[in-house]
């Protein structure tokens, strides 16, 4: 979801290249890393942290809540969107994507009368391409003492694992089945030196293989930046295992490009020489504070630590026409966004028309945060996260109301509801 160079400035903390499978110096116990062969030659380093739990496990015998998940989606030829609620008739989204740039308006309508006018002076011309979506879903409460429970962290473009070292940490103590991979070329995961090795596809494969290793019957994705794309990619394709999302400063829905004009199609040998300088503008833009702790946290964390070929070839193999507006308007899973308030690489409206598109999508403001909230403010972010996890919606036929989202967090004046 994020394309250019805002995600790849956050990538330039180092030059060298990694092209074997070695653990990353951590104080962690190494019986928690698993290395992968998602294909011949191409190891990824797993953190996979399996509670050993009790004989008596809690069973899963609270009500389900079920969602009536009810949608039409009309695409017509000026690339105009119309996206109707059905089973909520007095509020019709009027989505606009007009030569290559997207704008949402949302229409709240008083009356029935209101809304079929409107509804047929849209289909005065024939769109160009009809989706239906017609299902119920079914969430429950997912508890730390339930079995059936699995928790993915996928990081964006030169990250790794240890980004999310807070999140790991509390919700593996909690009791919860974590999973979090290094992508191809990152952290202590083989890089291999082919540019096709890099291509949205080809990380997406690699994730849904790790994903088929460790699913559960009931798994819960979250993302961060370009992470988020690949929990799109799973929500969409696998809607029955996918159970919750969480997409982290992830941008709006829109299909990925890579930019033509862009510093990361300068040769290998003048992005190392520029390294120095994308790194304090990713220190300066990735955070909203400069202080000794956000300096700790990239000197410490081993988290950015990316070749400048792999950074490349990351950044030019972002391509994923498929994964566009009507794309994301098809998913039915609740997906919790969060955003960070002075994010620089990705604006709040982004996020905004991203809350918008999605059918079970409610977004959260963390007002103390930036592009890299979940190392800011793990605090914060854990508990989101973990309200999220543990919210179930009421039965109702009404997927956008209050009574069907995540309440707010219980920490006063760290998050808002946008």
């Amino acid at each position: 979801m994020l394309t250019g160079i805002v995600d790849g400035i956050l990538c330039c903390l180092s030059g060298r290249s990694a092209n074997t499978v070695v653990p990353v110096k951590t104080s962690e116990p190494t019986e928690l890393f698993e290395f992968v062969e998602v294909k011949p030659g191409r190891m990824m380093r797993i953190c996979h942290i399996s509670p050993q739990r009790a004989v008596m496990e809690e069973p899963d015998t609270e009500a389900v809540g079920t969602l009536s998940c009810k949608r039409k989606i009309s695409v017509y030829h000026n690339g105009q969107l119309f996206i109707e609620n059905i089973s909520e008739a007095t509020n019709s989204e009027q989505v606009h994507c007009e030569n290559g740039e997207s704008a949402v308006q949302m229409d709240v309508l008083d009356s029935k009368n209101t809304v079929e006018s409107s509804m047929t002076q849209q289909r005065r011309c024939k769109p160009k391409r009809t989706v239906m979506i017609d299902c119920e879903r079914k969430i429950t409460c997912c508890k730390e003492t339930h079995p059936d429970v699995a928790l993915f962290f996928i990081h964006g473009v030169g990250g790794s694992l240890h980004i999310w070292e807070s999140q790991l940490e509390y919700f593996s103590k909690l009791g919860y089945e974590v999973i979090a991979p290094d992508l191809a070329g990152h952290g202590a995961s083989t890089a291999p030196q082919i540019t096709a090795a890099y291509t949205f596809y080809a990380l997406a494969e690699d994730v849904r293989i790790i994903f088929m290793k460790y699913a559960k019957r009931r798994n819960i994705l979250i993302g961060h930046s370009y992470g988020v794309s690949f929990c799109t990619f799973l929500a969409h394709e696998y809607p029955e295992q996918v159970h919750k999302v969480v997409m982290i400063n992830g941008g709006g829905p829109t299909a990925l490009e890579p930019s033509l004009c862009s510093v990361f199609n300068l040769p290998s040998c003048i992005l190392h020489w520029l390294s120095p300088c994308l790194s304090w503008s990713f220190f300066m833009a990735g955070f909203a504070h400069h202080g000794p702790k956000e300096k700790k946290l990239l000197k410490e964390k081993n988290a950015f630590k990316v070749s400048s070929f792999v950074l490349r070839s990351m950044m030019n193999g972002q391509y994923w026409p498929e994964g566009d507006e009507v794309y994301h308007a098809e998913l039915t899973v609740p997906i919790l966004l969060v955003h960070g308030m002075y994010d620089r690489f990705v604006p709040i409206q982004d996020d905004q028309h991203m809350a918008e598109m999605l059918l079970l999508g409610v977004l959260k403001i963390i007002e103390e945060g930036s592009h890299m909230v979940m190392m800011e403010c793990p605090d914060t972010v854990n508990t989101l996260l973990h309200e999220f996890f543990l919210w179930q919606p009421v039965n109702s036929s009404k997927p956008k109301t209050e009574a069907a989202l995540p309440p707010n967090p219980s920490k006063n004046g760290t998050a808002k509801d946008r």
